[in-house]
């Protein structure tokens, strides 16, 4: 991980991922070491990642798998963090997503870095808690696309 003082490379947000969550963390949401709790940063990723699936599955849906989770920065309180994901694959009963997280410093709002990324899997449940098919329709209009 690299310094805080050392994101000044500001990168272009994806245009190829919805946005899907904006939050900003507070004091309450940090380690011991001042900056935000990962297990904080985890939570919001999965809020974030079951926004898209819960168009296909249509009904309930749980997290089965973090395939894969990278802190590239830390976060800090009073950062504007932004959730982008999208759909990697479609199987029968479920739906990998990739996220991406962004932070706008407080002191640098427009600047953006990439501060994790992120794949997880949702599994479409029934009433009882048990896998069921995904209706696979086309994939819906986004407000990007409308």
């Amino acid at each position: 991980m690299t310094d805080a003082g050392n994101d000044t490379h500001s990168v272009l947000l994806p245009t190829d991922k919805e946005l899907v969550l904006k939050v900003i963390p507070m004091p309450a949401d940090c380690n011991a070491n001042g900056d935000i709790f990962g297990g904080w940063v985890m939570a919001q990723v999965d809020l974030a990642g079951s926004v898209v699936p819960a168009r296909y599955v249509d009904g309930r849906m749980a997290t089965v798998a973090v395939n894969q989770f990278v802190f590239k920065q830390p976060v800090k309180v009073g950062d504007i963090l932004s959730f982008f994901s999208s759909v990697s694959r479609i199987g029968t009963t479920s739906i990998t997503v990739q996220v991406e997280v962004y932070a706008e410093r407080f002191r640098a709002q427009g600047r953006y870095i990439k501060v994790t990324e992120a794949s997880l899997t949702y599994v479409a449940i029934d009433d009882f808690g048990k896998p069921r098919k995904i209706a696979r329709p086309a994939a819906p209009a986004t407000p990007a696309s409308e």
